[in-house]
């Protein structure tokens, strides 16, 4: 993993002997003052146990032995509870911010498109006590709607301000929410609002003019599509026009709607408080396996999930400022800003599109989010830190030989000082501060989830940014929470253990080959047990029952589909899952996950997919590829076109696939498990294509289909 330079070799022996000599004069002081030799320690230490000596023996944390956590203050047992004591303790502290848009301007590119650039102003924040009202005359004027306790609204907006607020309101007056990803498509939409049957709809301008128009949907009358809808709230004003909605569906404004219950009379009326158990959130996955499901989330599910993940952030409290721009409909924002909420962080608000200085809609010259509120926390998909590492490794490409010899000395010299616990202050502040200041030059922990970090940009992450990656594990229907490395964990490719509300066992997968018996490390299908997992899916009896178990003592069990190890130090790592394995003509066995995580770093490849058939004897692929890395490569092979004929030549396909075998083979990769042919795709995979998720995991189903005329290319089939 190491970066490879050019140097005289004699130099680079002199260059070394400067190196050893300050790490020795420099090592003493570090470890008297730095207060890392506790950290070295506790990276040592055991961090899970299994609760006894049998096979498939379920692992704890150390902190959890002997009882799993539940609460995160005593009394606290509902989400509405943990609001009211955060607002009790932080009342004046800051608690979400928005950023004022100052100008937007049209920016005509060279290829005639136009871009939409805004230049963004400082944060205007509102406190815990501002938040707090808001979300009481919410939920107040939602009763005057009509809303029922129990019953479904749905949130249908990107992430701001106000879906928390509408979110707090939900969770106070016991109405169930349920979440819709922004960037759902319209099959999907209908079946998330119509199988919950939602009356009230809170949305965004844009959203409701672009998504929810009845155009947008499908080709049919709009009581056909939501014959139960009656009310559709703006988070941000109404739009200017609204003639598609028929008569029968009013359009609030959530000012107006607030204003309702500011005025209303709740003096004489005992509001319906939820219990630990009423369901608090319906949030449907992204649907990497076809038709989003309703995860059915409860109160204290929610409450034991952030419980866990809190103890593993120390130090946590008023000093942090978290960034949020992730989509709250996904477990891992919503649980990440809870956790802040109910620790005294502040919550600035971005998005994809204003994060960085460099973002699509940051007029050049303007300051993105991560610049104006330099947060000390974030959480990232592994896409977005993949995207990272290879713009700054472009960069570092592009510098002069000076230059990149001197990054690559500073980064190969870290990477060896924190394998051993040590730390780089002089490397920090000197090479990479620079790169550090991309995310705002305060970052102190980086929360990564969603699907596996390949270890080359974690170790990336950890060396560039000067601080721990926590990578994690859990799924929506653990509420997010399963594992969380700890921050003086430096190890890579694994996802840490069991958080404190949770335990996990593996469980024999006998077609796949494993066994909670295997040695050195036992193996097997992951199941998660405790207060945090949920409820089920909402109306699919049929798959709660086949994802979800309760063993003799009462404990429900999710079967994850997921296969892991567990380390001697009680730290798991996954390293293949059910779905993702195929068995080919011979017989052998080939995890398509494994292989996309084996290439997917790549400077060359944006995104790939393995594909595989049982019917033939070899992998291919279908990749997405970096468009300046294979404009480059055509160059200089001396093939010349638009990039679309590069993409579709035969010639640039065999070139690119030369260099995924040197990489497949780098990474130890089996004969049987490299691409032995493949597709180069012109046009990237996002949520908007259908093709990926909005956690941007692949969708197998929808991409196989897309590519199906390839498929049967590569295979040798006649296609017509």
């Amino acid at each position: 993993m190491k970066l490879k330079h050019n140097i005289n070799p004699i130099l680079l022996q002199f260059i070394n002997f400067v190196i050893l000599v300050y790490t020795f004069i420099t090592w003493i002081p570090w470890y008297i003052f730095s207060g890392s030799r506790q950290a070295i320690a506790k990276a040592k230490q055991v961090k899970a146990k299994p609760v006894n000596n049998k096979p498939g023996a379920a692992y704890r944390s150390v902190n959890s032995l002997h009882c799993l956590a539940s609460v995160l203050y005593p009394g606290c047992d509902t989400l509405d509870k943990v609001f009211k004591y955060a607002k009790t303790k932080f009342k004046d502290k800051k608690l979400l911010g928005t950023r004022e848009i100052l100008k937007e301007e049209d920016e005509i590119q060279p290829s005639g498109k136009v871009f939409k650039k805004v230049i963004l102003g400082k944060y205007t924040w509102l406190s815990y006590e501002d938040v707090y009202i808001k979300a009481v005359n919410f939920g107040n004027g939602l009763a005057v709607l009509g809303q029922q306790p129990k019953t479904n609204i749905a949130i249908f907006c990107e992430t701001r301000a106000e879906w928390m607020i509408a979110a707090q309101a939900c969770f106070m007056c016991n109405y169930q929410l349920v979440t819709l990803y922004a960037t759902l498509g319209g099959p999907a939409i209908v079946h998330g609002l119509n199988e919950t049957e939602v009356t009230t709809i809170i949305t965004s301008k844009e959203l409701m003019q672009t998504k929810l128009k009845v155009r947008r949907l499908l080709s049919l009358s709009f009581q056909c599509i939501f014959p139960l809808l009656r009310h559709i709230i703006t988070v941000d004003g109404k739009p200017t026009t609204w003639s598609e909605f028929p008569k029968g569906v009013i359009v609030h404004t959530m000012a107006s709607v607030q204003a309702m219950g500011a005025k209303a009379d709740t003096g004489n009326k005992q509001q319906a408080r939820p219990v630990p158990s009423d369901i608090a959130v319906i949030m449907y996955t992204s649907g990497s396996t076809g038709v989003p499901k309703g995860v059915m989330i409860s109160h204290c599910n929610i409450i034991a999930g952030i419980t866990g993940m809190a103890e593993r952030i120390p130090n946590l409290g008023e000093k942090d400022i978290y960034i949020g721009y992730l989509p709250l409909a996904h477990v891992l924002e919503l649980s990440a800003e809870l956790v802040c909420l109910s620790h005294g962080c502040r919550i600035g608000y971005s998005s994809p599109q204003t994060l960085a200085d460099q973002s699509s809609k940051i007029k050049k010259g303007s300051k993105g989010d991560v610049t104006t509120l330099k947060p000390t926390l974030m959480a990232a998909v592994p896409e977005i830190m993949d995207r990272i590492y290879k713009n700054v490794m472009n960069k570092v490409n592009e510098m002069t030989t000076f230059q990149r010899n001197l990054f690559i000395l500073a980064y190969n010299y870290k990477m060896e000082q924190i394998s051993k616990g040590y730390t780089t202050p002089l490397c920090d502040s000197l090479i990479f501060r620079k790169v550090r200041m991309l995310l705002g030059g305060k970052i102190r922990i980086l929360l990564c989830g969603g699907a596996p970090l390949s270890a080359a940009t974690q170790r990336f992450m950890n060396i560039c940014f000067c601080c721990p990656v926590g990578q994690g594990y859990g799924l929506t229907e653990s509420s997010g929470a399963g594992t969380i490395m700890e921050v003086w964990d430096y190890t890579t490719g694994r996802v840490g253990a069991p958080l404190v509300c949770c335990e996990i066992k593996l469980m024999n997968w006998e077609e796949g080959g494993y066994y909670n018996t295997d040695k050195p490390y036992p193996r097997g299908e992951i199941l998660i047990g405790g207060p945090n997992v949920t409820v089920g899916y909402y109306k699919n009896e049929v798959r709660t029952k086949t994802d979800f178990s309760v063993d003799e003592n009462g404990q429900r069990w999710l079967h994850t589909g997921d296969i892991g190890e567990f380390h001697q130090d009680g730290c798991l790592k996954i390293i293949d899952r059910k779905k993702d394995l195929v068995k080919l003509q011979a017989g052998e066995y080939v995890s398509l996950g494994k292989v996309e995580a084996a290439l997917k770093s790549l400077p060359l490849v944006d995104n790939i997919c393995a594909y595989a058939s049982s019917f033939h004897s070899y992998v291919i692929g279908f990749v997405v590829p970096n468009q300046k890395e294979l404009a480059e490569l055509a160059r200089k092979k001396g093939f010349k076109g638009t990039w679309e004929e590069i993409c579709n030549s035969p010639e640039m396909e065999k070139e690119v696939l030369k260099v995924l075998a040197e990489a497949a083979m780098a990474a130890n990769l089996e004969k049987f498990e490299i691409p032995v042919k493949i597709r180069l795709s012109p046009d990237p995979w996002t949520p908007e294509t259908g093709l990926v998720t909005d956690a941007f995991k692949l969708k197998r189903k929808e991409l196989t289909a897309y590519y199906q005329m390839d498929i049967d290319r590569l295979y040798g089939k006649n296609v017509k």
